[in-house]
């Protein structure tokens, strides 16, 4: 399992859900992981789980919604390993609450971690990622391609994700870098339990059945294959392919069905 020996992969949001599972399976295959978060007992945890399969790694309790910290973040991965093979661009955070009543602060919060500390980490990583000739992975999301009511801060992140590295990507293209965009459908993470309401405050509960959902573990081994094969783009469960090709084709009767899908949820704003 040493196909990735000697790179170096740095996962921003990486304590859990899609980053951690991310760490585990680059790791299992023989990369030095760089990963970060902002809860340093989930921090603690990924080490001890990393050190105990004898994966080298570093743990960076950092705010990826922060440039210097993700300035910070590209630095001491250097200042150890000497190169970044592949950056991950995996932190989020989630929201959920009508446009109408959300606080602006909490739909720039979305923002800021979501689209800008992606911005950040690509900006510092990239001429890290030029000189090896590696590649960039961004973890967005069905959202990027449909939007979804009462979740416009985290449908218009994800939008702007997928611009940028559209741009991107086409500006790198000759010049040995891969970029893939992977976007999960409902995945089984803590995502919807920390999206924030109107005012910012965490929601607690998940909305949705987690259960019934693809796992975070089943994502990063998707990623990984495709990164392997140097997608360009990954679209992941049957329900999120299905959306993506009914919204190119008949975007208005998707309005409705996607408006009939979101009331059905406990506690929906729209009841």
């Amino acid at each position: 399992m040493g196909s990735m020996n000697g790179k170096v992969v740095v996962i921003t949001g990486g304590s859990s859900g899609i980053g951690k599972a991310l760490a585990h399976t680059f790791g299992s295959h023989g990369a030095k992981i760089v990963f970060t978060g902002r809860n340093q007992s989930r921090m603690d945890e990924v080490s001890s789980e990393l050190t105990a399969k004898e994966i080298d790694h570093l743990a960076l309790t950092l705010d990826s919604a922060s440039e210097t910290d993700n300035q910070s973040m590209i630095d001491q991965a250097i200042t150890k390993y000497g190169r970044i093979d592949v950056l991950v661009c995996n932190a989020g955070i989630s929201m959920r609450a009508l446009f109408e009543e959300v606080e602006l602060d909490v739909f720039k919060q979305v923002m800021d971690i979501n689209f800008y500390g992606t911005l950040y980490a690509t900006k510092y990583a990239l001429p890290h990622i030029l000189k090896s000739e590696g590649s960039i992975i961004a973890i967005s999301s069905i959202n990027g391609y449909r939007g979804t009511p009462a979740r416009t801060a985290y449908t218009t992140s994800k939008y702007a994700m997928q611009g940028f590295f559209e741009a991107l990507r086409t500006e790198v293209m000759k010049r040995g870098v891969h970029v893939l965009v992977v976007c999960p459908g409902f995945t089984g993470t803590n995502i919807r339990n920390t999206a924030l309401t109107a005012d910012g405050r965490v929601q607690g509960e998940s909305p949705r059945d987690e259960n019934k959902m693809m796992t975070a573990e089943t994502v990063a081994q998707k990623t990984y294959s495709a990164y392997r094969n140097k997608k360009r783009d990954l679209i992941l469960t049957t329900q999120g392919k299905l959306a993506v090709w009914l919204n190119k084709w008949i975007p208005g009767r998707m309005d409705k069905i996607v408006y009939n899908v979101m009331a059905k949820e406990p506690d929906s704003p729209f009841k």
